[in-house]
């Protein structure tokens, strides 16, 4: 902390090297971030929106026509073929942005599953691309409901066919260089000063998959083959504050502040904003609500998820917030100049329940420090 701004940085516990060595955790020691790459991936659509590459609401079919061309499943024959509606509209990126195109991960919804299993032989061990990692159809007409899936990969991989690169290149020379951040790669992480620091570098992990934080044994980073814009992204905690405080600040070093201000509006209509108060309120709604109270109003802006109420001593009106895996949560609240990220980096096996604990233990603890730091100005 210091006189003039409040900045509260913490690193706790022990990391356990691949020797058995065990070192204390490093603010600058190099996490999965997993989900929490979508801002970063969603910064880079905006900057080839703000380029004049791309446009929020337009057709998308000259450039990924595969996914334009998705059907919606509606269910199966009883011969068990799949029931296929065709897209009533095109597919545009700001539906990609806001998980609002009908695209949706397999393991959330049973006829995706049914179907994956049917047409897509996920046991084979074959890196896959973003296209074949999620070639199976739509749950919903683009536009008309709302659930959490790979929008943001397919983001992702438009911003590879406009601008002619990898995305790791475009985030390293748009996001990276202007905030001075060296230490981002995609899995595979390859860089050695990288690797010597990576967290999840440990006996349990020795592939680094970032299996701690998925909470499984890393099988996206392990069936994935490039850029994922949806998880694939390793980043010291201290290097992804800054993108949060450049947002927060928005001093025009990352998009322009009109762009900026944007993200922090409801991107929803009134189909998907229904859908998404449904999948709030449904079986894995508390994932999608990242700690937010059942009921309280919210929407989804570019980026996360988007309070549209404040709350006493805790978020302001329209903070934007997510987080990556079963451990990391961030958010950025303008209302109240006010932004952070949490990481915990588990040891298998871990309390799922602890780690949600933990999780709003720092969402909210942070908030009462905030207001005892001003009392003392």
């Amino acid at each position: 902390m210091d006189s003039s701004h409040f900045v509260y940085n913490k690193a706790i516990g022990e990391r356990t090297l691949l020797s058995g060595e065990k070192k204390p955790q490093q603010l600058d020691d190099v996490l999965y971030i997993a989900s929490a790459t979508k801002l970063l991936a969603t910064i880079a659509a905006l900057q080839c929106v703000q380029d004049g590459l791309l446009t929020l609401d337009g057709d998308l079919s000259s450039i990924a026509p595969e996914l334009t061309a998705k059907h919606v499943l509606t269910g199966f024959a009883d011969d068990g073929s799949p029931q296929l509606d065709p897209p009533a509209r095109p597919i545009t990126l700001r539906m990609l942005l806001t998980h609002s195109s009908g695209t949706c991960y397999h393991f959330i919804n049973p006829l995706i599953t049914k179907w994956r299993t049917q047409f897509a032989n996920p046991e084979s061990d074959n890196p896959r691309t973003v296209e074949e990692m999620f070639s199976y159809p739509l749950i919903f007409q683009p536009g008309t409901g709302w659930m959490y899936g790979p929008g943001l990969d397919w983001a992702g991989r438009i911003v590879e066919r406009v601008t002619g690169g990898t995305l790791m290149e475009f985030m390293q020379k748009r996001i990276f260089d202007p905030l001075g951040i060296a230490s981002a790669q995609f899995y595979p992480v390859t860089c050695e000063d990288l690797r010597a620091r990576l967290v999840d570098l440990n006996p349990n992990d020795p592939g680094a998959t970032g299996s701690a934080v998925l909470g499984g044994g890393g099988e996206m980073n392990l069936r994935g083959r490039g850029d994922f814009g949806g998880h694939g992204l390793f980043l010291p905690g201290s290097d992804f504050v800054k993108v949060l405080r450049s947002l927060l600040a928005n001093d025009g070093l990352l998009l322009n502040p009109a762009a900026v201000d944007d993200m922090f509006q409801q991107h929803l209509g009134p189909e998907a904003a229904a859908g998404h108060q449904a999948a709030l309120s449904g079986p894995v709604g508390a994932h999608f609500r990242v700690g937010t109270d059942l009921g309280m109003k919210a929407g989804h802006g570019l980026g996360g998820l988007l309070t549209l109420e404040d709350v006493d001593g805790w978020y302001g009106e329209r903070t934007l917030t997510w987080g990556g895996g079963m451990t990391l949560t961030w958010f950025i609240d303008r209302k109240n100049n006010l932004c952070g990220v949490g990481a915990i980096q588990a040891a298998f096996p871990f309390d799922g329940e602890l780690m949600a604990e933990l999780k709003q233990t720092f969402r909210r603890d942070i908030y009462h420090k905030y207001t005892a730091w001003k009392g003392q100005q």
